[in-house]
């Protein structure tokens, strides 16, 4: 069995990487973390919490420890129902507790959309459509369908990577249909750039421009994954994909270790 991991690293010395516009998002790019190594604010803790001296810990050193700040989408996370607003399928929408470990551990393909998607652009069903024929394998339900753009190739520090394609609600039913139900993409987000909808809503006052591929997930259920890594490295398809997320209770996301299981 051989183990592929899918998640993007998350750095807090990021932060200081990230383009000056794109600081203000910061927060599902970069965590805040509060660092107590061993050798400094760990060892003078573990005195507080022993009241003991230095000297009495080994070579003078306490725990590591760390205090984080997170958004719950930051990362490679999974977006739960909840996200897309409170009802889905006529339905209270679940939370990210709520969904079954079996529902995230599922056959998987991967779409190479590199040719057939511009950055900036929505990717369309035709896109779609052929990348399925050249992929050759069976959408089965339930199952994953990753898109590789070749967002992954850019990092976060590269202006490039903040224009990518993205899904419409179109893309995203057309999937859902088919039977999958994990939808992932190696880009920031699923839908178009924001600057993208909201010059086009800007432009025509026409509401299904805004957010159009998330807010499908309130007509059909389906778990959307972003920034995915590592896509280059799977095989068209034949594979399972663990998509495991931390178990925050009542949210609408959290992040998750996402990998690949290949025989």
């Amino acid at each position: 069995m051989q183990l592929i991991d899918l998640t993007r690293a998350l750095d807090s010395t990021d932060y200081e990487r990230l383009p000056e516009p794109v600081r203000p998002s910061s927060s599902v790019l970069v965590p805040k973390v509060d660092y107590r190594g061993p050798k400094d604010r760990g060892a003078d803790i573990m005195c507080q919490v022993f009241g003991c001296e230095r000297h009495h810990l080994p070579d003078g050193e306490g725990w590591g420890e760390e205090r984080i700040t997170i958004n719950s989408h930051i990362g490679t996370h999974v977006d739960a129902p909840l996200h897309y607003g409170s009802q889905c399928e006529g339905k209270p929408a679940r939370t990210i507790e709520q969904i079954g470990l079996e529902e995230l551990y599922c056959d998987a393909l991967v779409l190479d959309l590199r040719e057939l998607a511009k950055p900036g652009d929505g990717i369309t069903v035709a896109a779609l459509r052929r990348a399925l024929e050249e992929n050759g394998g069976e959408v089965t339900p339930g199952c994953a369908i990753l898109l590789r753009t070749g967002m992954e190739q850019h990092s976060i520090q590269d202006l490039r990577c903040y224009v990518y394609p993205g899904m419409t609600r179109e893309g995203t039913l057309f999937l859902a249909e088919l039977g999958a139900k994990v939808l992932g993409t190696d880009a920031l987000g699923w839908d178009r750039p924001f600057g993208v909808m909201r010059k086009a809503f800007e432009e025509t006052q026409d509401e299904s421009q805004i957010w159009d591929g998330h807010f499908a997930g309130r007509d059909r259920e389906v778990f959307i994954v972003q920034q995915l890594m590592n896509l280059k490295d799977l095989p068209r398809h034949g594979f399972k994909v663990g998509f495991f997320p931390i178990k925050l209770a009542h949210c609408s996301a959290a992040p998750a270790r996402v990998v690949a299981f290949m025989e």
